[in-house]
């Protein structure tokens, strides 16, 4: 039966107030439905070739333009950002540096076990949902669709960026059958005149609002399937070897970024301790200890045994 307009607000209230007791730093609503200017800059992107070797990204667009096709009778998008901004980074003994969602637990489980306790709340007060949970992990525009949610508005390096807190966010969704409140669309970007993400980038990968991912050293570091790194990236990858946060360290929006409260995203002691000579030495046994259960295991340890080794040959 359809939720009254009361009924409509207080539930939408209510699951906003449920995610932040789940330690969520914001959650929005918005409708389940085509997402048409997004779906034409997409499809724009992919025909400039700019995604490379990430052919999933050519799969099920139809589903990633399209709320309704995930979920049987979709009615509403709740999406949450949870923050991942850590309060102490790697040593500069470290020397090589890794993308600061890794340094933890995988987001993947960290979100969707939130999402499902929220999920649970939800249907503790309304009874079963058709209903969905995501997390970057299948097609779903993330970024889009927390935007329309009024969670932030599009920096000019394509992150999604919320004015009180920054981009150093995970972000999650849940699509289900209910007919929510939905929250007011961020439409206004709030870059200004601000090219800092794009001057700072050290490959070119960055122009206003589009991501050459070719060139990216996130892209380049995770995604691509090479055995080596094309020698037209040499000395431009600033030591990184899985991941690149450049972009959004040099983004003035970062400077609220506040360090996150969840146990699960912490660093682990042999993580802090690696030293230079630790990464060029790195067996498999060791990526194994440091890496288990994390992100990194995403490029496995030949992957990040090529990135050490490109950086580190002369």
């Amino acid at each position: 039966m359809p939720l009254h307009s009361l009924q409509k607000a207080q539930l939408s209230d209510r699951i906003k107030a449920e995610a932040k007791k789940l330690g969520v730093f914001a959650c929005g609503i918005s409708k389940a439905e085509f997402l048409g200017r997004d779906a034409a800059r997409v499809e724009n992107w992919l025909a400039k070739e700019m995604h490379g070797d990430m052919q999933y990204l050519e799969r099920h667009r139809e589903k990633r333009y399209d709320a309704t096709k995930l979920v049987d009778n979709a009615r509403s998008v709740i999406s949450v950002l949870f923050n991942y901004f850590p309060s102490e980074s790697l040593s500069e003994k470290s020397h090589y540096k890794i993308s600061k969602y890794a340094f933890g637990k995988d987001y993947h489980y960290v979100v969707k076990q939130k999402l499902a306790l929220l999920l649970k709340t939800i249907e503790s007060l309304t009874g079963k949902r058709q209903a969905r949970i995501f997390t970057d992990s299948a097609p779903v525009l993330d970024r889009a669709a927390a935007r329309r949610a009024g969670l932030g508005f599009t920096g000019k390096n394509t992150v999604l960026i919320n004015r009180q807190g920054g981009s150093f966010f995970f972000i999650g969704h849940i699509i289900l059958d209910l007919d929510l409140n939905n929250d007011e669309e961020t439409v206004e970007n709030f870059c200004g005149n601000c090219t800092k993400c794009i001057d700072a980038c050290p490959t070119g990968a960055l122009s206003a609002f589009e991501l050459d991912a070719r060139k990216c050293i996130s892209y380049l570091t995770i995604e691509y399937h090479g055995e080596t790194i094309p020698d037209e990236f040499k000395d431009k990858w600033k030591q990184w070897i899985f991941g690149c946060d450049i972009c959004q360290d040099v983004c003035p929006w970062n400077k609220k970024a506040t360090p996150h409260h969840e146990p699960a995203l912490q660093p682990s002691e042999l993580l802090l301790n690696m030293t230079k000579a630790d990464w060029e030495n790195l067996n498999k046994p060791t990526f194994k200890k440091l890496f288990k259960n994390t992100a990194v295991e995403r490029t496995g340890f030949k992957g990040l045994r090529r990135n050490i080794d490109f950086l580190s040959r002369k």
